[in-house]
This record gives C-alpha cells, sequence and structure tokens, in this order.
C-alpha cells in the first residue's frame, strides 16, 4: 500500500469548469454519459431462499438465488430503503428492485473507478423525500463529474483497492479476536485456569477453590452519583472530570464532555470515584460498566463500586459484570426510568476465584482486548486514509503517475 501511495505526484496544471477546477486533461460531463443505473428486478422473498448466488437489496445481501440475473462484477445503489448507498460485488449477483445496478455493459468507464466515484458522491444527499424516499434516477444521472483518463482511473482504482483489502484485512483480525474474547470469557470465568477438581453448586459446577459470592460482600462501599444545579454557573467549568452513562462506550469511559467546580461536588448528590475503582451504569444504559479511569465525579446514572482490593480486584470484577451484562439488562426495573435497584445490585452473585487467579484471567483478557483496540486504531487510521485519498484522487487534486 505505501508502493502505491508513493506514486502520487503533484505539480499539475488545471482548467476551470462548472464543478471547480480539474486538471487539464481530465474530462467534466454527466454521470449519465458515463454510466447507466439499471433497476433490480422483482424478486419475491420467498424466492431468496435457495440457491449459491447473492440477492442484493440496498443494504446488502438479503438472501440467495440459483441463477445470476447479472454477469459480476458489478455495482449496487440504494434506489429505495437505505437510499443511496452504494456496494461492490465481486461475483455474478441478483439486485432487487429496491436498487440500481451497474455492470460492464452499463458503464462505459473503469468499473471499480466508477465505483468509488459514486461513493464520493454521496448520492444519499439525492433522496427524494416525498411518498416514497427513493433516489431518483433522472437526478443521479445529471449529476457532473470529473472524469480522468482510462489509464489513471485504473491506477485510482488500484490505490483504493488496495487500502480497502487493508481495511478487511484488519476488520478479519479484529472479528477473530472479539471471537476468541468471547470464548475465553465464558471459559475463564465459569473454569478458570487450569483447574482439575471441580464441586457442584447452585449454579453447576466451578473449580473447587472457588467460591460464590454477593458482590456487596465484597464492596467496601456503594456510592450514589448526582448531578450539580445546571443554573449555577459556580458548579461547572472546573476541574473535575464529571460523567453520565452516555460517556460510557465499549465499556470504558469514552469522552469527558463537562467538567464541575469543588463547589459543584459539595452542593449535589454527586461522588468522586477514585481511579481504579468500578463505575457501574444503574440507571438509562445498564450493562455499561467501565474502571475508572481517574478520580471521576458520577451523575446519579451511575453507582460507584468500591471493592475490597484483599478479596477482589476491580478488573476482574469488572470483566465478571461484562460477561454477566445481559443479567444485568434482565432485572431491571421502573416504568419511566429504567434502573438497577441498590439491593438487586448488592445481591448479584460472583464467582470469585483466589485474587492471584483473579489478576492472571485479568491479564489474559486485558490482552485480547488491547489486541481488538490497536486493531480498531488502526482500521480508523486507513479508513481516513481511504477517506482523504479518495477526496484528493477523484477529484484531480492529486495525481497518481501513470
Amino acid at each position: 500500500m505505501v508502493e502505491q501511495v508513493s506514486s502520487l505526484k503533484t505539480g499539475v496544471k488545471y482548467k476551470d469548469t462548472p464543478i471547480g477546477k480539474v486538471p487539464v486533461d481530465w474530462e467534466v460531463t454527466s454521470l449519465g454519459k458515463t454510466t447507466y443505473l439499471e433497476y433490480g428486478i422483482s424478486l419475491p422473498a420467498k424466492k431468496r431462499i435457495k440457491g449459491n448466488v447473492p440477492v442484493y437489496g440496498s443494504s446488502g445481501i438479503v438472501g440467495n438465488h440459483n441463477e445470476a440475473f447479472v454477469d459480476g462484477p458489478g455495482i449496487i445503489i440504494g434506489r429505495k430503503g437505505t437510499v443511496g448507498s452504494v456496494s461492490w460485488v465481486n461475483t455474478h449477483f441478483c439486485p432487487i428492485d429496491t436498487t440500481y445496478y451497474i455492470s460492464k455493459k452499463q458503464s462505459r468507464k473503469h468499473l471499480k473507478w466508477l465505483f468509488y466515484l459514486l461513493l464520493n458522491l454521496h448520492l444519499e444527499r439525492l433522496n427524494i423525500t416525498t411518498g416514497v424516499p427513493r433516489l431518483n434516477r433522472e437526478e443521479a444521472h445529471s449529476v457532473v463529474v470529473p472524469i480522468p483518463p482510462l489509464l489513471e482511473q485504473k491506477k485510482i482504482a488500484k490505490i483504493l483497492t488496495t487500502v480497502d483489502e487493508a481495511i478487511e484485512k484488519t476488520t478479519q483480525i479484529i472479528e477473530k479476536a472479539k471471537e476468541l474474547k468471547k470464548g475465553l470469557m465464558q471459559r475463564l470465568l465459569s473454569r478458570g485456569i487450569g483447574h482439575k477438581k471441580f464441586k457442584k453448586t447452585e449454579i453447576g459446577e466451578i473449580p473447587e477453590e472457588w467460591k460464590i459470592v454477593r458482590l456487596k460482600d465484597i464492596t467496601h462501599k456503594f456510592y450514589n452519583g448526582g448531578t450539580p444545579d445546571t443554573k449555577n454557573d459556580s458548579y461547572w467549568n472546573g476541574n473535575i472530570p464529571w460523567i453520565t452513562g452516555a460517556d460510557l462506550e465499549n465499556q470504558k469511559v469514552n469522552q469527558i464532555r463537562k467538567y464541575i467546580t469543588h463547589d459543584g461536588v459539595e452542593n449535589s448528590a454527586t461522588n468522586i470515584i477514585p481511579e481504579g475503582d468500578l463505575l457501574i451504569v444503574t440507571r438509562t444504559g445498564v450493562g455499561k460498566l467501565a474502571v475508572a479511569p481517574y478520580n471521576i465525579a458520577i451523575s446519579q446514572d451511575i453507582t460507584g463500586t468500591i471493592l475490597d482490593s484483599a478479596r477482589a480486584s476491580a478488573k476482574y470484577i469488572y470483566w465478571y459484570l461484562d460477561y454477566k451484562a445481559s443479567h444485568l439488562k434482565s432485572i431491571v426495573q421502573g416504568i419511566s426510568i429504567n434502573g438497577l435497584l441498590r439491593g438487586d445490585l448488592e445481591f448479584l452473585r460472583i464467582l470469585l476465584p483466589p485474587i492471584e487467579e483473579q489478576k492472571r484471567i485479568v491479564v489474559i483478557l486485558d490482552s485480547v482486548d488491547n489486541k481488538i483496540e490497536k486493531e480498531s486504531n488502526h482500521k480508523e487510521q486507513l479508513e481516513l486514509l481511504k477517506k482523504g485519498l479518495m477526496h484528493v484522487l477523484l477529484t484531480g487534486k492529486l495525481r497518481v503517475s501513470i
């Protein structure tokens, strides 16, 4: 991929056009003179259940058929439903009537380059919202686009395809790591590490050295949260981070949107939870949790849980409750604001290994989680690279060497 990107060049002469400056040797014309959006076929759902030819709707594969309607590769564009979506199909396929499609027969240009051009056009902006939302073909055909010479189309497509392949490879690594994490959580949090002897309990067999405890048995104190008076400016924009359940994503404190002052802490029900202790969302978003990344004040959505560190690792309990997140959601009560009652939280059953084994389990699960985070960050960077390359390559702001 680096080799592909290194072939980019600057120092290009431009000309003025109705869509701005483009390279002098590029054509500017309507999309309809470049390709033709063909209607997908009417294929009832009952006919999409057998065969090995993928059936595409506007949001992706919706079934399989035994005969191909279009010889691939091709492009799918959402006509109804996910209006303006653009998908690439490598194989023969059946496009249904919620889509338009483009194959080599409908395109006068390099097909993969055209796919990226369509992605960059953001056709969803042409959504007709009166009546049934849809993409009007005539409007799409009338969009004016810049067209590079054929060899340049191929080179642009090759560069962007290389980035897409790297994104797909990274996605596969992430998915495999997530499956590994799921399997490890199930095994480690119920069977532990290397145990040979097990005992029968009311919740099944567990390692002989393990105990079943209630969360309250291993907790020094539960802290409620609260919100300082939003009309009192002296309580806000201080230096103490303050979070709600909405600030927790992927079982981590995702961002700090608000800060409060010491007066805000002293004059409200909020509490500051020390770094390393457990944050459990018990209202609006039950099932979310995190380990406090630093001293942090909490809203009424969150219960701070200060564990007995001699008996329980906060990170182990974090992993155990993450594993049991669906159970937490199942015992939520309330109508207007769903919440987890303090009594239900305190009486949650925890499978508790000896503290040293807890720490070993944490190391294993953290290592997989770190792998997922690292690869997710890499994927995000690749997606930003692709977005930037599409912007400059498909408009001629940056040229490729042929």
